[in-house]
């Protein structure tokens, strides 16, 4: 199991974690509502609110997952940042490979 983390504008969190779900990439997707991101962008500070998603994978879909979000995700430079996850509860587990088979 994987956990994928990717921030998005408050307004496409859902229709992106509905999408994931929906297609099987993903078992679950915790949204995270209007956290406040700071970062540079074009040579500027921005302070955003944005949301998080926390989207819970297969180990080896991180790849299939990452392109599916560079095209339904509005950023040019969406962040996709895979955490690597040593140890989950078995029937956790189970139940995520069940709502991953596609």
């Amino acid at each position: 199991m994987k956990v994928v983390l990717c921030n998005c504008p408050v307004e496409k969190a859902e229709e992106i974690a509905s999408v994931l779900v929906e297609k099987h990439l993903a078992a679950c997707v915790n949204i995270l509502p209007k956290v406040k991101s700071i970062y540079h962008w074009e040579g500027k500070v921005c302070r955003e609110e944005e949301s998080t998603l926390l989207i819970k994978i297969r180990q080896h879909d991180f790849k299939t997952l990452e392109e599916k979000l560079q095209k339904i995700h509005p950023y040019d430079v969406p962040e996709i940042v895979e955490l690597n996850v040593s140890n989950t509860h078995a029937p956790y587990l189970k139940w995520l490979y069940e709502n991953t088979e596609r």
